[in-house]
């Protein structure tokens, strides 16, 4: 039996049913009530609402495959799932344009004020010289990261005639005509636009910490829709502070369980959200339809199914 524990799109369930997998589709589901039923599971199918830890995956002795509707998979302990023989799938190739395409929306908005002009005219204020935008056009652009989503943006660049220089701290970079392989302190040193693109790990916690941001040259833009991991918020704040960066567009925060907000957390997003250089979006940059699509198809191909 296939376990589905987060809403999918219908092609995923439809799918199934044709091919007479059995499944049970629960997903509002908590790790409790997971917990409870998975002995009788040889497929599960996750996004990042889960942990599906050591413990879960000794409850689950059939278990043959865990699928993840998009990429990270932080909330996975793949490790010791590949000790128990337990196959391990994402499908980042389902959502990443879906991902390249936010970002450079989020970046285009900052760089011409969209977000705060826009706001200023439904409240009656109609200021132009003030709102008067920069051109993304031949900007030198640093992409961390170019697993999927990091290649997915770098192509939307190329339209712009920019730069493009390229870290990835797991891979080496094979450049092109417009793309450079670089190291992180040549990013530092040349970007006017940073964009993070890794996965969670313990390599990438805080790989923009205030070391990073002392370090750029530019004033960049800060660009993240991988984890909100990847940067520390009280760092960020202070480089926009002390103007080491022009602005941030950020789609995932270190907790975006708003409820859940500690003091120091809800001090530090109330500056964030107060400052107009500053674009925050709800997790949604891998989250459009066409990707909800694609996901399913992207990972019932890898599951074989």
């Amino acid at each position: 039996m296939i376990i589905i524990t987060a809403k999918v799109h219908p092609f995923l369930i439809e799918t199934l049913q044709s091919k007479v997998h059995p499944f049970l589709y629960v997903p509002e589901i908590d790790e409790a009530g997971l917990l409870a039923i998975i002995k009788d599971a040889t497929g599960l199918i996750v996004t990042t609402r889960l942990t599906i830890g050591k413990n879960m995956i000794d409850h689950a002795p059939n278990l043959k495959w865990i699928g993840r509707l998009g990429s990270g998979m932080e909330m996975i302990d793949t490790g010791y799932a590949a000790q128990k023989n337990i196959a391990c799938y994402s499908s980042p190739e389902g959502n990443c344009q879906a991902v390249g395409e936010h970002a450079l929306g989020m970046l285009l908005s900052i760089l011409n004020n969209l977000h705060t002009s826009c706001k200023e005219v439904n409240h009656g204020i109609w200021k132009r010289e003030e709102n008067r935008g920069a051109e993304l056009f031949g900007r030198v652009v640093g992409i961390i990261g170019y697993g999927h989503t990091g290649p997915a943006f770098a192509n939307l660049l190329k339209a712009f005639q920019c730069r493009i220089l390229v870290y990835d701290p797991f891979k080496e970079i094979v450049p092109d005509p417009q793309i450079e392989a670089a190291n992180l302190s040549a990013i530092c040193s040349e970007a006017s636009v940073i964009s993070f693109h890794v996965p969670l790990s313990d390599t990438t916690v805080h790989i923009a910490n205030s070391g990073f941001f002392d370090a750029l040259k530019q004033k960049p833009i800060i660009i993240n829709t991988s984890r909100g991991d990847i940067i520390d918020t009280g760092a960020l704040i202070a480089a926009l502070q002390k103007n080491r960066i022009s602005g941030a567009a950020l789609d995932v925060l270190e907790n975006e369980k708003m409820g859940t907000l500690t003091d120091d957390e809800q001090e530090r997003f109330n500056t964030l959200i107060r400052l107009p250089n500053v674009m925050i979006t709800p997790h949604i940059a891998g989250y459009t339809h066409e990707a909800f699509l694609k996901m399913s198809k992207v990972l019932l191909q890898k599951i074989g199914i």
